[in-house]
C-alpha cells in the first residue's frame, strides 16, 4: 500500500473527539438514511467527510466494505499475481527527468483520442460487473465520466446494458469492448447495437481465448447474485442446466479459434474504428498495423490472464516504437497518480485507462466516487506536469524518463 496520508480512520477515541467535538465511528454497516458511504458517523449531530487524497484510500475503503467474494474478484490475478504485482512496480522503476525554469504558471491537460478531444489523457477501462460495487453500476460510471469529459469504455460484462448506458449519459464519449464468440451472430448483434446507439469505436479484447486462473475466484466458487444479470446478453443466450456458468454466461462461449482473420471479418460487418487490447510485443503491433487497426491499448488484462508476462508499461516503448506514430497507442494497468499517467505519455502512450480505481471509486460513493477518482488523477497530473516543467502534452516527450533496471 502506498505511504499517503489516507486520513481515514481516528487514531485513537481521545483524537477523535478532539477532532470533532463528539465521538465518531465509522460508517460500515449498510447504507443508513441521510448518510453517504465514506462519511463518519457521530454519535452526536455533526458528522465529517473522510478526506480522500489518494487512489489508495479509495482501495482501503473498498476493500474494507465489499463482500469478500466481491473484493477478491476484483482485486484477482492469475495465478501467483506476479504480473498483477509488476503492473505497480513498473512505474516505480521509471524516474522522471524534469526540467525546471520554464514558467509553468499555465497549463493544458487537454488531448485527443481518435480525433475526439478528452479534457485530459485518462479514460475508463472495460471492467465488469460495476453493480456488484454500487447498486447503479456502469450508469453510475458513465454519468461520472461524461460530466469529466472524458473516454469510456463500456465492458461487454455489464451489469447494465449499452441502452441503458446510453440513456443516462447521452453525451458521453464512449467506445465498446468486444470478444469474438463461438456464435458469430452474438458478437455480431452487439456491434449492430453499439454502432446504432453512437458509440464512437470498438476495442477488441484478443487476450482471453480461455478465462485466466483467478485461484480466489475458484475458492469462493465466485458467480453473480441472483439480481444482477449480464445486460447486454439479455435473452440472447440461452443456458442449458447442463452446462456451468463462467462469469455470468454460459461456460465455452468465448472461441478459442480466434485469430487474426477475425479482424478482418469484424471490420466486414461495422464501420467504427477498431481498437486492439491486449498487445504485448512489437511483432503483434506489427501484425495490428497489416490488418489496418485504428489503435492498440498495451495490456496484459490487469495482470488476470498469463501470469508471467510483462508489466504493460515495460512493453509499451516496444510497441510505440513498433508503429511509429502511424496509430495511437494507449495502455492499462497499475496506473495509481498522476506521475504514473505522466511517465506512460512519457514513453509513447496517448491516453492511459484505468480499471479496478474506478470500481473504488463506486465502492466509495457511486457516481461521485468515481468522479473524485478521476479528479484526483487529474490533479496530480497536471501538478507531476509541472513539476516535470511541461505545459502541455505535446511538451511530454521520452526526454522526460529514465527506466532503471533491476
Amino acid at each position: 500500500m502506498s505511504g499517503c496520508n489516507r486520513g481515514r480512520k481516528p487514531e485513537s477515541p481521545e483524537r477523535a473527539q478532539a477532532h470533532a467535538g463528539t465521538m465518531c465511528k465509522l460508517h460500515t454497516e449498510g447504507l443508513q438514511p441521510g448518510f453517504e458511504p465514506g462519511t463518519l458517523l457521530l454519535e452526536g449531530t455533526q458528522c465529517a467527510e473522510m478526506a480522500m487524497v489518494c487512489l489508495t484510500d479509495f482501495e482501503e475503503y473498498a476493500k474494507e466494505h465489499l463482500s469478500k467474494a466481491t473484493w477478491d474478484y476484483y482485486a484477482a490475478g492469475a495465478d501467483e499475481c506476479c504480473t498483477r504485482d509488476d503492473n505497480l512496480l513498473a512505474y516505480k522503476r521509471i524516474r522522471l527527468r524534469p526540467r525546471i525554469l520554464r514558467d509553468v504558471s499555465v497549463s493544458d491537460t487537454r488531448t485527443t483520442v481518435q480525433g475526439t478531444e478528452i479534457s485530459f489523457p485518462v479514460g475508463i477501462a472495460p471492467t465488469a460487473f460495476h453493480c456488484l460495487a454500487y447498486y447503479e453500476g456502469e450508469v453510475a460510471t458513465a454519468r461520472a465520466t461524461e460530466a469529466l469529459n472524458t473516454c469510456y469504455i463500456s465492458s461487454t460484462y455489464s451489469t447494465c446494458s449499452v441502452e441503458e448506458i446510453v440513456a443516462a449519459a447521452p453525451n458521453g464519449y464512449r467506445w465498446f469492448q468486444l470478444y469474438v464468440y463461438r456464435d458469430r451472430k452474438l458478437s455480431e448483434q452487439l456491434v449492430q447495437r453499439v454502432e446504432s446507439l453512437g458509440y464512437k469505436a470498438l476495442v477488441l479484447t484478443v487476450d482471453v481465448p480461455y478465462t485466466g486462473k483467478r485461484r480466489n475466484d475458484i475458492r469462493n466458487q465466485f458467480k453473480l447474485p441472483p439480481h444482477l444479470k449480464v445486460k447486454n446478453f439479455e435473452g440472447l443466450l440461452q443456458q442449458e442446466n447442463a452446462v456451468p456458468e463462467e462469469y455470468g454466461v454460459p461456460a465455452n462461449t468465448l472461441d478459442p479459434s480466434i485469430s487474426w482473420k477475425d479482424v478482418y471479418w469484424l471490420q466486414s460487418i461495422t464501420r467504427l474504428p477498431i481498437i486492439i487490447k491486449g498487445i504485448l510485443t512489437k511483432e503483434d503491433a506489427e501484425l495490428a498495423l497489416e490488418h489496418c487497426v485504428q489503435g492498440i491499448i498495451v495490456s496484459n488484462h490487469g495482470g488476470r490472464q498469463l501470469d508471467g508476462g510483462p508489466a504493460s508499461i515495460d512493453a509499451l516503448a516496444e510497441i510505440v516504437d513498433a508503429v511509429q506514430g502511424r496509430i495511437e497507442v494507449y495502455v492499462d494497468g497499475g496506473i495509481r497518480t498522476g506521475s504514473d499517467v505522466l511517465k506512460a505519455l512519457a514513453l509513447g502512450a496517448k491516453c492511459v485507462f484505468i480499471g479496478r480505481p474506478v470500481v473504488w471509486g463506486l465502492a466509495y460513493k457511486g457516481e461521485e466516487g468515481v468522479k473524485e477518482v478521476l479528479q484526483i488523477l487529474n490533479n496530480e497530473f497536471r501538478l507531476s506536469m509541472a513539476l516535470s516543467g511541461c505545459r502541455n502534452i505535446a511538451e511530454i516527450n521520452r526526454n522526460l524518463v529514465q527506466c532503471s533496471k533491476l
